[in-house]
């Protein structure tokens, strides 16, 4: 399974959208080691011996409770297709899959005024931006009104399963509890090992510093700049911007980092198991998944099946495909799947859609955190399923017994938005009221 997630820019803005890219049933395969998720029940001994007759190895458990789900690794010399299909045909080995990566591609749309607010406002015990909390997306969605009027900044844990999160970042630094780095299999869950950055030339912006190749990025004065041309930087940024989204609705409520992609956007499917599990054995009441993948995966479905049976909320973005093929994690039935729709609510043209969603939320312009301090705005998916992770992080705050069905039936209480985007366009007033009157 290959998953993607995106964001925009043109000059200082640009949408990465990570496409399904599977790495291939190769009889010879250009990576280093082919990697197969499988469920066994025979136990790592008897596994390790099963290896050993095929070839393979057994690198990690994923995690999950039953010890069930392991990595194994091949040769590039092996023929994975003929590799699986003699593990399917072993007793004790319940399922296998490919365990592969997502790719990278780019757009550019024009850049939101929003971003260049930049005037310093109080927003929760943080001196933010204006642009920040005063967005289109925020007047959309009446994330303020909402706050006061039930007086709910958000609780609870919400993981993201990302490229990571900047640690330093002062807007989040403050809800950033310890997380995971699932590519280095290091605690943290930080984005900036992964990249080298240079400092810019002089502001072009009286006022803000525009860079013209970076990403959506503006500051006061100066910034640290990313070359968008170089692979190895090209999803630099997406998990703090994620993370932004979260805590501009649910500003009280807590973030937890984990790392399954790196830089380059590319995670294996594996990752993202361990840290579905990790999140709700760390106690996450809430994952967003702002990736997708055009196929299901066994396993993933499984630790998700998990997570939900445990009472943690799952959201995932719809992909940006233009598609009605469903795409995973999102729809997953126990999944709210989001898509994204513009400051009119009308389904964004990049947005995938179907019966499949669940609901949209804005996902264009997104003005948000970015690592070293900085501003950026992205559009895409990736940026409409954080305001229903934060939405749910509010409605934790009215009922912190709420469960995934009841979450899903509080923000199905939504705006319609026209066909392809289930119940509507999120109104998180209504979300609020619905576990309200119930209580």
């Amino acid at each position: 399974m290959a998953y993607s997630f995106a964001k925009h820019g043109r000059k200082v803005m640009r949408r990465l959208v990570l496409l399904a890219a599977f790495c291939g049933l190769l009889g010879s395969s250009a990576q280093a080691t082919q990697r197969v998720i499988v469920q066994s029940t025979l136990g790592q001994t008897l596994l390790n011996t099963t290896c050993l007759l095929l070839g393979c190895n057994v690198l990690e458990s994923l995690g999950d409770p039953t010890g069930q789900l392991f990595l194994l690794g091949l040769p590039d010399a092996a023929n994975l297709t003929n590799v699986i299909q003699t593990l399917l045909s072993t007793t004790g080995i319940v399922h296998a899959e490919v365990d592969s990566v997502a790719s990278v591609l780019q757009s550019t749309p024009p850049i939101p005024q929003s971003l260049y607010q930049n005037t310093p406002v109080s927003y929760y015990g943080t001196t933010v931006w204006q642009g920040y909390v005063t967005q289109p997306a925020n007047q959309i969605l009446g994330i303020a009104t909402a706050q006061s009027t039930y007086n709910v900044s958000g609780t609870g844990v919400v993981a993201v399963i990302d490229t990571g999160v900047d640690p330093g970042q002062p807007v989040l630094d403050p809800v950033l509890i310890p997380g995971y780095d699932f590519t280095r299999n290091t605690p943290g869950g930080s984005e900036l090992p992964d990249v080298n950055v240079s400092a810019p030339p002089a502001a072009t912006i009286p006022g803000s510093w525009v860079n013209s190749d970076a990403f959506a990025t503006v500051t006061d004065s100066s910034a640290w700049v990313i070359d968008p041309t170089d692979p190895q930087t090209a999803a630099f940024g997406h998990g703090t911007m994620v993370s932004g989204v979260v805590h501009l609705v649910a500003p009280g409520a807590f973030i937890m980092p984990l790392k399954a992609f790196q830089a380059t956007g590319n995670g294996y499917t594996s990752d993202i198991i361990r840290a579905i599990y990790w999140a709700v054995l760390h106690n996450a009441r809430v994952i967003n998944m702002s990736f997708s993948a055009p196929q299901s995966s066994f396993a993933v479905g499984l630790a998700l099946g998990y997570a939900t049976g445990e009472g943690v909320i799952c959201v995932a973005a719809a992909g940006n495909n233009s598609s009605s093929t469903p795409s995973y994690p999102a729809a997953y039935s126990n999944v709210i799947g989001v898509a994204s729709t513009d400051n009119n609510d009308v389904l964004s043209t990049f947005s995938n859609f179907g019966s499949w969603v669940w609901l949209a939320a804005p996902g264009e312009g997104i003005v948000t955190t970015y690592p070293f301090g900085l501003y950026a705005a992205g559009w895409g998916t990736s940026f409409s399923a954080p305001f229903v992770s934060g939405t749910v992080g509010l409605l934790f705050q009215l009922d912190s017994g709420l469960v995934q069905t009841q979450a899903a039936n509080a923000v199905s209480n939504a705006k319609p938005a026209g066909s392809g985007v289930g119940h509507g366009r999120l109104e998180i007033n209504q979300a609020l009221q619905s576990i309200s009157s119930s209580q």
